[in-house]
């Protein structure tokens, strides 16, 4: 895989949330001009979610998006434009990974970022890397 630092929104970021929704990690500025913009107009880019460190939260689930915005808190008017299905924390185990292909022609608001969602219990433990990348293989 190629990774961008510009395209990074976590790194071994802590995913530690009370029950609810929130940011998590960095957010992307993709610029001011055009207002709407399709960032993925070759072949595509891929988001790449991977657990590094296992989650923790009795009987909780954690779902996340990709999300965009005209403002950097993301919660102007968000869009999700790819978001995970609920997913157990005791799935949530070092090693896990999601990954998906943005859906082409897509515009994005001007700040891009992952937005995570709590239900049922805390998560005390937890750290995630989330990315965007141009070619994604498992391996």
């Amino acid at each position: 895989m190629i990774l961008d630092s510009r395209t990074e929104f976590c790194d071994a970021t802590s995913a530690i949330l009370a029950v609810g929704s929130a940011i998590i990690g960095n957010v992307v500025d993709l610029g001011s001009t055009p207002t709407l913009r399709d960032i993925g107009m070759s072949d595509g880019l891929y988001l790449v979610i991977q657990v590094d460190t296992a989650f923790v939260g009795a009987n909780s689930t954690t779902k996340f998006e990709l999300s965009s915005d005209s403002t950097a808190n993301l919660a102007t008017s968000r869009t999700v434009h790819v978001a995970t299905p609920a997913i157990p924390v005791a799935t949530l185990v070092a090693g896990y990974e999601f990954a998906v292909k943005l859906p082409p022609g897509t515009t994005y608001e001007r700040y891009l970022g992952i937005w995570e969602t709590v239900a049922t219990a805390d998560v005390t433990a937890g750290k995630i890397n989330a990315f965007l990348t141009p070619t994604y293989a498992k391996n």
